[in-house]
């Protein structure tokens, strides 16, 4: 199957679990547990099709709470826990991006070739509402971020071009005439890999091409030129030059950055033309990554390439800007996802299997340790959505601009070793690729690099709080609100603001950071979760390790029942 083939889409209608008539794991022959040497048992096996820990919506109480009733995410967190979907995971991230630069003439086709399981994953996603929700009358970028919480416990690596299509939205309001093209394609409940132009598509995808070699995060530095072609209307022009980092290299178009005579300049190249040739979108390779690997990632070139002005010369940050604010909400809500699917294997292991005569989830230590972890995974989804809310609130604009950023710095420093100690908890089958979390695990770092590394985002907070003032005083306003709820939370509030009366020093800005999120984070756990208790007492009060399960017991009975 190549690119040029319609595959078989998944409609939403049909996104469903398995039902009584559709063979299950339930219904098929068993796997053999007497061996010639041995018996196999002690062993969990994967949960049962129609269990709750395989349903991403019924199994996720405190998601529920955070979303309420949703049709479309029941129907996507059943069809993303069944055989079916955990396969065409399985094997988008095994059966890796093609690149496929010629056709067999010798003749330029600059192609990335997928399995059908990525695209039966897009369907899933794009047919569903993953990119289009949030516009629609009606919908929320809170609906929004569920999507993207539960599809990344699943297949991480699809989410990159379904974000970006959902973020690239008010990005285009710059130009009214490019939004009228484009939205309705990006906001259909669609899936269309065909190459062919965006006006003759059912729907549409969008990638985004910033970086490049010398400057990376400095997008200012960049050398990429854009010349107008006054010949071919209004707003086009023509590219020459290069993108280091350019993510889903099969849309069907991209914002991108390059320099005009009046500075640097926003624009969107279209992958395929109406006249229907091919625009000069030349791929150099595939990025090989650590993980996210059914993600094509690429490095290309512009060569004469046409695009089209996305507002004014000279204003291309501010206008890609509304792109990246919205790519960011993602990577708020990845790591809790990410936590939330480890967590979940770590919970089921410990459940199914026995040590020393007593089954793991009884045994003090590893309660302890599965406790801290679910502690972890609860506030990571709580501030996630938090933030999510404050998109869907006009009001709380600058909340948002400054929280989503405290977010994404703090969940996904945190996710890598809280899915490492996930990991541990299954012992050596945790390092076996037979399980999920060798996949997690190398996803883990990935949202903290993608739009904005640690650095660059403490930096930016400290820029927003020094221009944008409005920022500062809401979230300021939102931790005054929790004050005299808890001593522990006033307590490290005081503290918090007596180190730092003003902003911090750069060198400093780490510590700042980290320190404002957590409190954020406390701020929302004791406004929305019945967690807020052990969060407070294992996260602001008193001395504890610094590793999971390195803290004074708590009541872990409520916490592990969470999950």
């Amino acid at each position: 199957m190549t690119t040029t083939t319609q595959p078989n889409a998944v409609p939403a209608a049909s996104a469903q679990p398995p039902t009584a008539q559709t063979p299950t794991a339930q219904t098929l022959s068993a796997p053999r547990a007497q061996l010639a040497t041995h018996e196999v048992f002690n062993q969990p096996g994967a949960p049962a099709a129609d269990s709750p820990a395989r349903d991403l919506w019924v199994g996720d109480a405190a998601l529920r709470a955070c979303v309420g009733d949703n049709p479309d995410l029941a129907r996507l967190g059943a069809a993303l826990g069944s055989d079916e979907m955990r396969e065409a995971a399985r094997d988008a991230q095994t059966r890796l991006p093609e690149l496929r630069l010629f056709d067999r003439g010798g003749r330029r086709i600059d192609e990335v070739h997928f399995h059908p399981g990525y695209h039966r994953l897009m369907a899933l996603g794009l047919e569903n509402g993953y990119a289009a929700s949030a516009w629609e009358p009606g919908g929320s970028h809170t609906s929004h971020a569920a999507f993207m919480y539960m599809f990344s416990q699943v297949e991480p690596g699809v989410c990159c071009p379904m974000t970006m299509t959902y973020a690239a939205v008010p990005a285009l309001d710059a130009d009214a005439g490019l939004s009228a093209l484009w939205r309705p394609k990006l906001t259909a409940r669609a899936y269309d890999p065909a190459p062919r132009s965006v006006d003759s598509k059912a729907g549409a995808t969008m990638g985004m091409a910033m970086t490049e070699k010398q400057g990376g995060s400095d997008v200012r530095a960049n050398t990429t030129r854009a010349v107008a072609d006054t010949g071919s209307g209004e707003g086009v022009y023509r590219l020459t030059g290069h993108k280091w980092f350019c993510s889903a290299p099969m849309c069907d178009g991209f914002l991108t950055l390059a320099q005009t005579d009046g500075g640097l300049t926003c624009f969107l190249v279209p992958r395929w033309l109406p006249d229907g040739t091919r625009n000069a979108f030349q791929i150099q390779r595939l990025k090989d990554k650590l993980g996210n690997k059914a993600n094509a990632s690429s490095e290309i070139e512009y060569h004469d390439t046409l695009a089209h002005r996305l507002g004014d010369e000279g204003r291309g940050v501010q206008t890609i800007i509304e792109m990246v604010h919205h790519t960011r909400l993602d990577t708020a809500l990845a790591p809790a996802g990410l936590m939330r699917a480890a967590l979940s294997e770590a919970m089921y292991w410990a459940r199914g299997r026995t040590a020393f005569q007593r089954r793991l989830i009884d045994q003090p230590l590893m309660r302890s340790v599965l406790a801290d972890l679910g502690i972890e995974a609860e506030a990571a989804l709580m501030l996630g959505m938090d933030v999510a809310r404050a998109f869907d609130d006009p009001d709380a604009r600058p909340y948002a601009r400054l929280s989503v950023a405290l977010a994404k710095f703090l969940s996904n420093k945190r996710a890598p070793g809280m899915i490492y100690e996930c990991m541990e908890c299954l012992g050596g089958m945790g390092y076996v690729e037979d399980t999920p979390l060798p996949m997690l695990y190398r996803e883990a770092p990935l949202n903290s690099i993608w739009e904005g590394s640690g650095n660059v985002i403490c930096l930016d907070i400290l820029r927003t709080l020094m221009r944008e003032p409005d920022a500062g005083a809401q979230v300021d306003a939102r931790l005054d609100a929790a004050r005299g709820q808890d001593r522990r939370f006033d307590d490290a509030l005081a503290a918090h603001r007596a180190r730092w009366p003003a902003l911090p020093p750069e060198a400093e800005a780490r510590w700042f950071v980290e320190s404002l999120a957590q409190l954020l984070s406390g701020a929302v756990m004791m406004a929305r979760s019945p967690l807020a208790d052990a969060w407070l007492a294992t996260r602001l009060d008193g001395p504890r390790g610094q590793i999971a399960g390195a803290m004074a017991a708590v009541d872990a009975g409520p916490v592990l029942a969470r999950f």
